[in-house]
């Protein structure tokens, strides 16, 4: 799966900054990443921090360029910068004081064009890796809300690659209507924000060479059912046709309706989606984590995510229980969105 990435890091030597240096994880991916040759590596610590953690592992950083926020020569420039795009919602000193974490320090270096790619999360939360990108990187044009998936993969028993994408798992807890505080309207509704995240999900796919066929999931199957997000699931299928009328989109669908071409024809006859969805949307963050989680465990897919959708710049958050192995691949598919 990560051939053609790996292929055109190397074409295109990206800089990706990781922002918990002293990690033993994020060095020993490191130590990859710069032996692989594939892009240039920035690790935010105090210096000394990070070289006696990679020292203590055995791990070679030499190539990799260490800032620590504290000793920056270029902060002030920074700080003003930070102060600017917050608007007056922080004073200086504020932006001073978050710009000494790693991941508001990041992630000004990928604003300000010192770095491409940003991968955090191994300490920290995924809100408090969110965050700074949703204060500083900020929402692509036309985007509403960033969102996440997971990509799932494992060999077929012909040892050929089975990919699936799965939105959301990470992000937005469910899904309310965007009220104006001053009049009362609804100026986005929930299912447009569903429907966002299917679509946003099927160009996630589109990245990873899955040609997307979007299911978004119920416990309904056209209607089977009542109550719960079912109207949630339907609406937002109707508005992510809408959205993108070139995707193949349909819904809502019960998951055997999506993967089981009887079940699909016998529950859904007509749609070009169920019975072959590859691209999973859940009404909701507790399917779509314990979904891609049920998969991984017990289905023996690899997860890789969650890949954030919506920003401005590749910036993607870790699994706290990642391990180096994932950070290495993390790494290459952030820094491969760049």
């Amino acid at each position: 799966m990560f051939t053609k990435l790996i292929d055109a890091l190397k074409a295109t030597r990206r800089t990706i900054v990781f922002t918990e240096g002293p990690d033993a994880r994020i060095l020993e991916a490191a130590d990859r990443l710069i032996k692989d040759d594939l892009m240039n590596v920035i690790l935010i610590g105090n210096v000394d921090e990070v070289r006696a953690a990679a020292e203590k592992g055995g791990f070679d950083i030499a190539k990799a360029e260490i800032i620590d926020p504290a000793a920056y020569a270029g902060m002030d420039e920074m700080v003003a910068k930070m102060v600017e795009l917050r608007k007056g919602k922080m004073s200086e000193e504020d932006c001073r004081k978050a710009l000494a974490k790693g991941n508001y320090f990041g992630t000004m270096l990928v604003k300000m064009g010192k770095a491409d790619a940003l991968l955090g999360g191994a300490t920290y939360s995924t809100a408090d890796t969110v965050r700074p990108a949703l204060q500083l990187v900020k929402t692509k044009k036309g985007a509403h809300l960033v969102s996440s998936s997971f990509i799932l993969f494992r060999k077929d028993k012909d040892g050929n690659d089975e990919k699936y994408c799965m939105g959301d798992c990470a992000i937005n807890i469910d899904y309310q209507d965007t009220v104006d505080k001053a009049t009362g309207e609804v100026t986005f509704t929930a299912a447009q924000k569903l429907a966002e995240v299917a679509v946003e999900s099927a160009r996630t796919a589109e990245f990873f060479g899955i040609d997307p066929k979007v299911a978004l999931l119920s416990f309904s199957t056209k209607g089977s059912g009542k109550g719960g997000t079912v109207q949630l699931s339907h609406d937002a299928t109707i508005e992510a046709q809408k959205l993108a009328p070139e995707l193949a989109i349909d819904g809502e669908m019960q998951f055997d309706a999506a993967v089981s071409p009887v079940v699909g024809q016998l529950k859904f006859p007509g749609s070009k989606v169920a019975g072959y969805a590859n691209t999973f949307i859940f009404p909701c963050i507790e399917a779509g984590n314990i979904g891609y989680k049920i998969a991984q465990r017990l289905g023996g897919f690899e997860a890789y995510g969650p890949i954030l959708q919506g920003l401005n710049a590749p910036i993607n958050d870790l699994s706290r229980g990642c391990n180096a192995d994932e950070v290495y691949k993390m790494a290459i598919i952030t820094a491969g969105m760049a």
